[in-house]
């Protein structure tokens, strides 16, 4: 069987101030309303025969993968069975690989094909694409560990490149002769005159049982810790949380550097589709269309005398007046305004914010939880103002606040609250007071969202005063 992988995670700094570590790269909204991971799941279970899709990713992100592929109705439609490993730390793609690998021999049988799928590209040829997954998957039941080269379009210094080696028999593809690391523009334009180079694209396919040889010839250590994680994971639960003690103590290692640069078998599949990983903005801006001065918007603008500027905002208008050439990104606590030519220099920005622990980096005002999401509209000393929905038949945990209370209003759907001894349905312009020290608890009991508005006043209004008593969603 083929089993396509999904690796879901990263912060995707250069995409800040949009990508944030509590909404990294692969869940943020491209200019067509679709998330790249909803791509990557689509554009798995469009191939042949696939019925299940196993995601590596990080247990924070649990819900929001699940939310995402649930609005995915061409994965109900072919019922597709959708396991998860979710890592309690991140330890990069060997160990995360490892696992998968694992998992696969355990569950499918050690000639599982996997097709390993990093969540944060964009591929819009499926045909194409499907050819390649067809051509990798045949060396992969030969013994390969098969790797995608893409064509390259440009001396790219943001990406790896891969050196062919001799052509294999009767196949497009070639043993890998070796793979470079990110040149330097001299070096990646002399690659680009050449024939014998392709980027990196980071996409494998290999079966379970040579994934796991390979780990334990080229990277023992990899592949032992994770065996051990396994050995204290419980399977008995859905989704998998692996083992976070023997997890952490996984090298924090690349699948390139661990298996793929060391293997004596890997081979590369040439490709020619379109793919990019969007590692900038200035890559994104190339998915709007630009209007006859070259400007590309997302949101409402007035652009006055002002060339070659790719702007996008969340809710506000932008005007610009006689500039050129600029990456203009607004959301509601942050504001990027960068040179094109600079677009991979916004990490730096980043690097500095978690210098400042300044919680742009970690948080957007909207803030998603398993029962829905909360919007923070206003704070100052002793308030905060929410807007909150959560979705129907969800539930907030029972819990309670030492040092604030609390005022909810409903403005649009229904209720269901425990208030200390009482039970109350609220509806629609009506509402109710939680003292400080009152365990509380909101159900949506309705087929629509409920909408609140919630203000929060006290001496101390942060997240982590609350004792939760009950959860549903494990996180008491």
């Amino acid at each position: 069987m083929l089993l396509p992988i999904i690796l879901s995670g990263g912060a995707g700094s250069r995409l800040w101030p949009v990508s944030r570590e509590a909404l990294p790269k692969p869940f943020i909204a491209l200019p067509d309303g679709e998330t790249l991971l909803q791509k990557t799941l689509k554009r798995a279970i469009a191939l042949p025969g696939v019925e299940n899709v196993l995601t590596v990713t990080n247990r924070d992100y649990y819900f929001l993968t699940r939310d995402e592929y649930e609005s995915n109705t061409e994965s109900d439609s072919k019922h597709i069975i959708h396991d998860y490993l979710l890592e309690p730390v991140g330890r990069n793609t060997a160990p995360a690989i490892a696992a998968a690998a694992l998992h696969a021999c355990r569950k499918h049988g050690e000639d599982t094909v996997l097709l390993i799928l990093p969540a944060d590209h964009l591929i819009n040829d499926q045909s194409s694409f499907t050819q390649a997954v067809s051509e990798a998957t045949e060396l992969a039941k030969q013994g390969w560990l098969v790797t995608f080269g893409i064509q390259p379009t440009t001396p790219e210094t943001g990406y790896g490149y891969i050196e062919s080696g001799e052509a294999l028999a009767d196949s497009i593809s070639h043993k890998v002769a070796r793979f470079v690391e990110k040149p330097d523009l001299q070096t990646a334009q002399a690659y680009i005159a050449s024939d014998r180079f392709t980027w990196n694209s980071g996409m494998f396919c290999f079966t379970a049982g040579a994934m796991l040889a390979a780990l334990r010839q080229c990277a023992p250590k990899v592949l032992s810790s994770v065996e051990q994680t396994f050995a204290a994971t419980g399977f008995d639960k859905d989704p998998v949380v692996l083992d976070a003690t023997g997890f952490a103590l996984a090298p924090d290692i690349s699948i390139d550097y661990a298996v793929m640069e060391r293997a004596d078998k890997v081979a590369v599949v040439p490709v020619s589709f379109d793919w990019s990983d969007i590692g900038s903005w200035s890559a994104l801006a190339e998915l709007v269309a630009p209007d006859d001065r070259g400007n590309r918007t997302s949101c409402e603008t007035v652009l006055v005398d002002t060339d070659n500027c790719y702007v996008q905002s969340d809710s506000r208008m932008i005007a610009a007046i006689g500039v050129d050439d600029l990456l203009i990104i607004d959301t509601p606590d942050a504001l990027l305004i960068a040179h094109n030519s600079r677009a991979q220099d916004v990490k730096s920005v980043v690097a500095r914010l978690k210098l400042l622990s300044h919680a742009t980096v970690h948080h957007h005002r909207k803030t998603h939880r398993p029962w829905g999401t909360y919007t923070v509209l206003e704070e100052g000393e002793g308030f905060k103002l929410k807007r909150i929905v959560v979705k129907p038949g969800a539930s907030l945990s029972l819990q309670m606040h030492h040092h604030r209370s609390e005022h909810w209003v409903v403005v649009s759907g229904t209720a269901m609250v425990i208030n200390g001894e009482r039970e109350i349905l609220v509806q629609r312009n009506e509402s109710t007071y939680i003292p400080a020290g009152t365990a509380h608890r909101l159900t949506n009991p309705g087929v629509v969202d409920c909408v609140m508005i919630e203000v929060q006043t006290g001496d101390y209004l942060g997240e982590d005063d609350i004792v939760r008593l009950e959860d549903r969603y494990g996180r008491v």
